[in-house]
């Protein structure tokens, strides 16, 4: 076992573990717990959450909120849903997920199988510590269309072009804003609180998509 610490996560590392071992555990620990589960090529990964981790999280969540809501899109929110494929043996919990261009197939579903049902349209993975797990391979493997990895300062963006990640400056999803601005806001919400600085980067948001209008 290998375990990281910091402030803002705690990471333990458990290797040669059946895929089988995975999934009891993760039926055993139930879904009431704040840990989050990886689980590729015989390594487990458990990451718990500190403050700064879960702060950068949901204000990020706000944000993507704020961004579907100005762009006139639906949005169905799915958190750390548990993604599993037992035909390729792995499995992720991001931080966050969400079903945007796909939310109509899934909005009335209570459990979400990726034998039957796609896979979330967009995943976030707040990193202050870098995954053992190769997230990237990870995901891909899930064929989650794009993917978003925040390390606390910089926002990169991926998405997925022939069953691999390009990093992008631009999110396909929300292609008239310019997505990497969100660590700025990240900032200013330290500074000027969460509700000042979510009407701040609403505002911002009208504003690039007039100036993104014919």
């Amino acid at each position: 076992m290998v375990a990281i610490t910091t402030s803002a996560e705690n990471r333990v590392l458990l290797q040669n573990i059946s895929w089988q071992t995975f999934k009891t555990m993760l039926a055993e620990m139930g879904s009431e717990r704040n840990s989050r589960f990886a689980y590729d090529n015989g390594t487990i990964e458990i990451m718990t959450p500190q403050m700064p981790h879960e702060n950068s999280n949901r204000v990020i969540e706000a944000f993507v909120g704020v961004l579907c809501e100005e762009l006139g899109w639906e949005i169905k929110r799915a958190g750390s849903l548990t993604l599993t494929r037992d035909d390729l043996q792995k499995g992720a919990e991001p931080d966050s997920s969400y079903y945007i261009q796909n939310e109509a197939l899934v909005r009335e579903q209570e459990n979400i199988d990726l034998a039957i049902a796609p896979p979330p349209d967009l995943v976030l993975e707040v990193e202050y510590s870098r995954s053992a797990i190769d997230k990237l391979r990870l995901y891909a493997a899930i064929a989650v269309p794009e993917f978003w990895r925040y390390n606390g300062s910089v926002l990169r963006v991926y998405t997925l072009a022939g069953g691999q990640y390009l990093e992008v400056q631009t999110s396909p999803t929300f292609a008239p804003v310019s997505v990497k601005e969100i660590p700025r806001f990240i900032a200013e919400a330290k500074k000027n609180g969460e509700i000042a600085t979510t009407r701040a980067f609403r505002a911002w948001v009208q504003q690039n998509i007039s100036d993104g209008q014919p």
